[in-house]
């Protein structure tokens, strides 16, 4: 069984493959006064003075697209264009004039507040944005990109070179691991840095190579001396900050041997699910409620629906 409604997954949005390719195309669209931008200013959303995001019509939009570093089409909603609009080339102050706005925050902070659609809405925006604005530059020779694709793709300017970028993710695993004994417990750690009661779930990002399922061992093995044998996928999700896509699974443990690696975390322990859920009850943490990691958790200790 895997998840469903996952925060920031499920862009309601045709992303159009087909039709950004065109640029004339894409630039009737943006003439469009129906058509819709979202605009962004340095990886944050733009509040209006009530909070909630802003989402313009592209006819009173129009010096938002003037000032645009960047636009980004996100896709089609029936005849309806929606774009992503970067402003991080101005001050926050402009961009908050320019948008009719009255503040800015991480979306993060809004996750539990806003509809599905609108945060994966503004969640795609944020990870397109962002790779544009980190990839101007070829890998290859250092060349400056140019943007095609209506945001998609990016082509090195160097005709020699002529190398095309397009967004890339990072994939990463985080994972419930459960001990073998007849109480189920599951294991939780607590990383350098973090709190004296701060414990969370065990996650890594996939390196070059392996499976999922191979991540999964390789990281609770090397963090928390722990050997697991059966790995059970749980869902994925789509996570811009800035460019993941994490993958959730469960695991079974094959003792309940715990052998820290000292560098990673500073200790792990094996907890019960009435530890678990009371931890979650007086607000020591279940993780994010935006994350999978959080509902991974919720949902072994009889708190959410899998």
């Amino acid at each position: 069984m895997t998840f469903d409604g996952l925060a920031y997954t499920g862009t309601p949005h045709d992303r159009a493959a087909s039709l950004r390719t065109d640029p004339d195309w894409v630039g009737a669209q943006l003439c469009h006064d129906d058509t819709r931008i979202v605009p962004m200013w340095r990886d944050n959303t733009l509040l209006t003075a009530a909070g909630q995001p802003v989402v313009l019509t592209a006819g009173a939009g129009r010096a938002v697209l003037a000032a645009a570093g960047q636009t980004v089409l996100l896709g089609l909603d029936g005849t309806t264009a929606t774009f992503a609009v970067d402003l991080s080339e101005v001050e926050e102050a402009e961009a908050l004039r320019l948008a009719a706005a009255d503040t800015s925050t991480d979306l993060r902070a809004l996750a539990a507040t806003l509809p599905a659609p609108l945060a994966a809405t503004l969640a795609y925006a944020r990870g397109m944005l962002y790779w544009n604005r980190h990839a101007r530059y070829c890998g290859s020779c250092g060349t400056p990109t140019s943007s095609a694709h209506a945001g998609h793709l990016r082509v090195c300017g160097d005709q020699d070179c002529g190398r095309q970028l397009f967004p890339r993710l990072e994939p990463a695993v985080i994972v419930l691991v459960e001990s073998p004994e007849p109480e189920p417990r599951c294991l939780l750690a607590r990383h350098h840095g973090a709190g004296p009661d701060h414990f969370a779930l065990l996650a890594g990002f996939v390196e070059i190579g392996e499976s999922l399922e191979g991540t999964v061992r390789r990281e609770v093995a090397e963090e928390a001396g722990v050997i697991v044998d059966r790995v059970t996928y749980r869902g994925s999700q789509g996570w811009p900050f800035p460019a993941g896509l994490m993958v959730g699974f469960h695991a079974r443990a094959v003792d309940a041997t715990i052998a820290v690696d000292g560098a990673e975390l500073q200790e792990a322990r094996w907890f019960t699910r009435a530890e678990v859920i009371e931890r979650i009850v007086n607000g020591a943490g279940s993780g994010p409620v935006d994350s999978i990691g959080g509902r991974l958790l919720r949902s072994w200790a009889g708190l959410a629906h899998a």
